[in-house]
């Protein structure tokens, strides 16, 4: 009779404080990594934005899970807690929203690329053998959305949970049409790693507004026109664009978490 060993793995939790010159303030970090990284693995690293929500989740477990019974891939997990400038510090980066939120996001594009990543490979101390994945909920969601799409030489995967993808530059009141979109019209006129992986995330109770009145929420409606780009520009389902619809899922926690398993299913090895 053959048995099957199946191979479970601990994940550690390390915290950090990451004075930032760019952002004149430290910024706190999580970092999940999987016990006993021999570095002959297939090492892969995961941004996530509002971190602070990261640590409302059962985490460790869900990336125990995910390695359970992997042998050849760890993926470690960076998880960025936002500040209380959140509501400038996210968004895209050069353009501000109607409201001038979002005006420092180009200065926490600066601090991811230049010095969180470099910490947090400097702390790993082996090789990224994988991919490089950035992720965010709601507003980090765009955020994380946007820093990678402008960094495909540092980023090889992007999800967002319930994105903020209706930021735009004009109020509902001021004329404001589809087109006024920031990441959409961005996302028109730019071009990203044509590997690039995007896994996009609703719930179909995210929200009660329809601005349009077609009965779809607009939380849905923005991000299938981002899939709707996305597919536009050549980008193939389901290889390099995932849309997942969570019926009954909410703007909250317990909803990304629930999917969070999905989502590491998909983007990476593990």
């Amino acid at each position: 009779m053959m048995y099957t060993t199946i191979l479970s793995v601990k994940v550690n939790t390390s915290n950090f404080k990451i004075p930032s010159a760019y952002l004149k303030h430290e910024v706190e970090i999580d970092i999940y990594t999987p016990e006993g990284i021999l570095g002959n693995e297939k090492i892969e690293l995961l941004l996530l934005n509002d971190g602070q929500d990261v640590a409302k989740m059962d985490f460790s477990r869900i990336l125990e899970e995910a390695h359970h019974g992997k042998r050849n891939h760890r993926l470690i997990v960076v998880a960025i807690k936002a500040s209380e400038d959140r509501l400038m510090e996210y968004g895209v980066a050069g353009v501000p929203d109607f409201k001038g939120r979002g005006a420092k996001a180009d200065l926490y594009t600066d601090f991811v690329i230049k010095e969180l990543l470099p910490f947090v490979k400097k702390k790993i101390a082996m090789p990224i053998t994988g991919k490089v994945g950035f992720a965010g909920f709601s507003l980090g969601g765009l955020s994380a959305f946007d820093i990678a799409w402008s960094n495909p030489s540092a980023f090889d995967a992007i999800g967002v949970f319930s994105g903020a993808f209706w930021w735009r530059k004009k109020d509902l009141s001021e004329g404001y049409t589809d087109a006024d979109r920031i990441m959409h019209a961005k996302l028109e006129s730019t071009s990203t790693g044509p590997d690039m992986k995007f896994w996009l995330m609703t719930g179909t109770e995210d929200e009660e507004a329809d601005r349009n009145k077609n009965m779809i929420i607009d939380s849905i409606d923005d991000t299938i026109d981002v899939v709707k780009i996305l597919l536009n520009k050549g980008y193939k389902r389901p290889e390099n664009v995932f849309y997942y619809e969570k019926v009954g899922g909410k703007h909250d926690v317990p909803t990304w978490e629930s999917v969070m398993p999905a989502f590491l299913d998909w983007a990476f090895e593990v």
